[in-house]
């Protein structure tokens, strides 16, 4: 791996971790980091009570920037990865769930963008 793939995966990690830190402050239990699906990948999925979050995290010079880096085809990824881990909760019918994104930039403290799509 070159050193700037390994100082972006590094920045990524971090990154996760500040919103996994944002979201138990706010009450919220990580059930899940970086879950893989064949089909996609959700950075975080947090549950507070019967609610789901399923959370894209992004890294990036602005917040603005991080919220348009989630493209659709991105979204649709993630979406795949949420209805798979849902299909393995005997109770997803008894949950709420939304897509929420967190944008992490330099010096600022990340920033929680609720139910983005």
């Amino acid at each position: 791996m070159t050193s700037k793939r390994q100082r972006a995966y590094r920045r990524g990690h971090h990154a996760e971790w500040l919103a996994a830190f944002l979201l138990q402050l706010k009450g919220f239990r990580i059930a899940a980091r970086r879950f893989k699906t064949p089909s996609g990948e959700v950075d975080l999925i947090a549950q507070k009570k019967d609610l789901i979050l399923f959370v894209e995290v992004k890294a990036r010079t602005s917040h603005q920037a991080a919220l348009d880096s989630v493209n659709q085809t991105a979204q649709r990824r993630i979406e795949a990865a949420a209805m798979w881990w849902l299909g393995q909760r005997s109770d997803a019918g008894k949950l709420s769930w939304r897509f929420d994104v967190i944008t992490v930039v330099p010096r600022r403290w990340p920033q929680h963008f609720k139910d983005v799509w």
